[in-house]
């Protein structure tokens, strides 16, 4: 295991900053006329409607959420590689709101389940960015991060306000067959909003991710994240996290299959009370046919540290896109995680369809978590407009130590961008 995170980052950054210092120099590309960057820019605007019901088996009451996501944006021309870019969103509670919008956003609703889209105002997005070069990008502000599949580092984009962070990032394409990343990471604004504690947490963040081409239609990506967090709530978040990912696609008769390996190890870091070593595991393959259908088997394990009562953890991931659409295992249980899922996808004309299966148990012990049913079938409305229907059917198992309830959640939603 890692465990001298200042070593493992002042190495990796000792390499990258002296090929970031000298594509600072080079000479931007772009309009010389500020005035015409600013007004030349794209404007676009973009609702979500979503209706949400979830109904669980205890004695909380049923909830039915009504949403409506308002987004208007707006992107610069470039003024000598410069160009800025703003995100604005508004989340309306229509009709009804019989439900508990999470993290205290909504007294008086705790009777309800949770959905958690509370309702206001929010400058999603505010940054610039800096071109030096074709192969040197800087950003700077308020953004969006979404690396890999998000299973580490994204932003939410399921809820009605998406998660994004306050941070420094520079993209390379300067190495052979690389993508490089990194990112300095000053706060995360979550989706709760920033009326409330836990809408936001200070950080000093690091992410580094490089995406390597290893063959015709492969690619190998290391990652180091480590992540120290400054307010008390949050320490137990403060992370080192090393990893590879291996993906790829092969042919296989009238169609191909897509794999995934990936192999992570973390532990704890800054001011966590818990000296705690966890690994990750995740291996997958999706063969999809010309017939417009596909057949996956996937297996993920979230490990756990049983002498210190820890799991692995990953706090600012895409949660609602791992481990079931019910979202009962966001955080990871203190005996770890592992779902053993399988997935059929179908093209019929215009509709995509999916469902998924997933067997959920403990990495540590033998304990079984329940299983899981999830459904979805959406399409285009024309060029601007879409349409998707989605479902999930959480049942727990009765010897799960947890405290899980049985747990159905259906979504209805709309979508328009101009």
């Amino acid at each position: 295991m890692i465990r001298d995170h200042n070593i493992v980052l002042g190495t990796l950054l000792g390499l990258l900053l002296p090929f970031s210092a000298a594509a600072a120099v080079a000479e931007g590309e772009g309009s010389t006329d500020l005035v015409s960057a600013i007004t030349s820019g794209k404007a676009t605007i973009a609702g979500r409607y979503r209706f949400e019901r979830v109904d669980q088996d205890n004695a909380l009451e049923d909830a039915d959420a009504s949403t409506l996501r308002l987004r208007l944006n707006y992107r610069t021309g470039q003024w000598n590689g410069w160009s800025a870019f703003a995100e604005f969103d508004h989340v309306f509670h229509l009709l009804f709101d019989d439900f508990n919008s999470g993290a205290g956003t909504s007294p008086r609703r705790d009777q309800y389940s949770t959905v958690a889209d509370p309702k206001g105002s929010d400058l999603n997005q505010v940054y610039f960015d800096y071109s030096a070069n074709d192969d040197w990008k800087f950003r700077f502000g308020r953004q969006r991060i979404l690396l890999d599949n998000q299973r580490f580092v994204g932003g939410v984009g399921w809820r009605q306000n998406e998660q994004t962070y306050d941070a420094f990032t520079l993209n390379s394409k300067a190495f052979s067959k690389t993508a490089l990343s990194y990112s300095y990471l000053n706060q995360v604004r979550r989706i709760f909003g920033q009326t409330v504690p836990g809408g936001k947490a200070a950080l000093d963040g690091h992410l580094l991710n490089a995406k390597i081409s290893v063959g015709e239609g492969f690619s190998v990506t290391p990652y180091y994240y480590l992540l120290d967090y400054k307010d008390a709530a949050n320490f137990v978040n403060s992370t080192g996290t090393f990893g590879v990912r291996l993906a790829g696609d092969l042919k296989a008769g009238e169609g191909k299959i897509s794999l995934l390996g990936e192999f992570a190890s973390q532990s704890d870091a800054g001011d966590n009370a818990n000296n705690y070593d966890a690994d990750y595991l995740h291996v997958s393959a999706l063969w999809a046919l010309e017939n417009g259908l596909s057949l996956g088997v996937a297996f993920e394990s979230l490990g756990a540290d049983s002498n210190a009562g820890t799991a692995f953890r990953t706090p600012l991931a895409t949660g609602h896109a791992f481990n079931g659409w019910a979202d009962q295992f966001l955080g990871t249980p203190a005996d770890g995680l592992e779902d053993l899922y399988f997935t059929v996808k179908y093209k019929a004309g215009k509709w995509s369809l999916t469902g998924v299966y997933h067997d959920f148990s403990s990495e540590f012990g033998d304990s079984d978590y329940g299983d899981e049913f999830d459904l979805s079938a959406g399409r285009k409305l024309g060029e601007r407009y879409g349409l998707l229907l989605k479902g999930a059917f959480f049942s727990h198992d009765s010897s799960s130590p947890l405290n899980k309830v049985d747990t159905n959640k259906f979504w209805i939603m709309l979508t328009a961008n101009y």
